[in-house]
């Protein structure tokens, strides 16, 4: 299951044999430069991470994608879902040491550029990669899946177009002090342990750690994004797919069963058949059934994200059902 568009379907796109050939040569060309000047082309910890404006886009952004991934990330100082992500990814920019390289782009001060990305809320992080351009994911979601998404960056920038990142001294700008480690977040140990957890498939261990994270900031998204996919995982781990679906097709007016069924079709990754057959199991019931029906619907709202475009069309057919 790929949850908030982390799949990287989009890099199918990139592989077109002109854009990687001339990658890779641009990027073999470079080394052979540096090979032969005796220049190392090192870059400190701190040029890892930069703001890019729309003057300077070509040169930082386009340019520097013949080398290197580039990771784009679109927030405002205004929005507070990009104060827990902004911080996040430039530590991993750190952590990945010239995998790629991290450019943040304040949408306020550069319409123009919002606009050419079609971006319709933020964060939004999108990649360049030998010039081209792939949404990556748009919200803010958990660690491990951020890093899965940016390794699969780096990967197909290795194997399509010869990228292999750039080479950073940690004591190049710093007169050999050695940088000092990004604060961690109040959250931070809380929510790495929760995705350990989750990616041990201890859903009881990450639902309370990511409940321990909620009880003091409840709007945090990254809590309330893994909270809704750890309740969800654990709930289908003991199921029974052939049973569950032979129940659901069996009994239509079955709550239990519908939502059962649509709990294995998300995790499945059949998204609008889940939020379809919660939608019917609203319209056919009333009263507390229902309720239940209703809430579970968007609890899986949660999983996917706010911003999915099926979210969208699911909460207009919800309405149209209750009202």
């Amino acid at each position: 299951m790929q949850p908030r568009n982390m799949s990287m379907s989009g890099v199918v796109d990139l592989a077109a044999v002109k854009a990687a050939g001339e990658a890779k040569a641009k990027a073999e060309q470079a080394r052979a430069d540096a090979a032969r000047t005796g220049a190392s082309g090192a870059v400190a910890p701190a040029s890892l991470v930069i703001d890019v404006d729309e003057a300077g886009f070509e040169r930082d952004v386009l340019q520097r994608s013949t080398e290197v991934p580039v990771v784009l990330d679109f927030w405002a100082e205004w929005c507070e879902p990009c104060k827990q992500l902004g911080p996040l990814l430039e530590r991993l920019a750190v952590e990945y040491n010239g995998r790629f390289l991290l450019a943040k782009v304040d949408v306020d001060a550069n319409q123009t550029l919002m606009q050419q990305f079609g971006i319709q809320g933020i964060p939004a992080v999108f990649a360049v990669v030998a010039g081209q351009a792939l949404p990556l994911f748009q919200g803010a979601a958990p660690e491990a899946q951020i890093r899965e998404t940016l390794d699969q960056l780096i990967q197909v920038g290795e194997e399509r177009f010869g990228l292999t990142g750039i080479t950073v001294d940690p004591d190049a700008g710093t007169s050999g002090a050695v940088p000092a480690e990004a604060p961690a977040g109040p959250y931070d140990a809380l929510l790495e342990a929760a995705a350990s957890a989750l990616d041990a498939n201890d859903f009881g261990g990450a639902i309370q750690a990511y409940k321990n994270v909620l009880t003091d900031d409840p709007a945090n998204p990254e809590a309330k994004l893994g909270l809704a996919q750890a309740e969800l995982l654990g709930r289908v781990q003991s199921m029974d797919p052939q049973a569950v679906r032979k129940e659901a097709a069996d009994s239509p007016a079955d709550v239990d069963a519908q939502i059962a069924a649509a709990d294995l079709d998300l995790v499945g990754g059949h998204v609008e058949d889940a939020f379809g057959r919660l939608v019917e199991a609203v319209r056919r019931t009333a009263g507390d059934e229902r309720n239940t029906a209703r809430l579970r619907l968007l609890e899986l709202f949660e999983v996917i994200g706010p911003e999915d475009p099926r979210v969208t069309a699911a909460r207009t057919a919800l309405a149209r059902v209750l009202f």
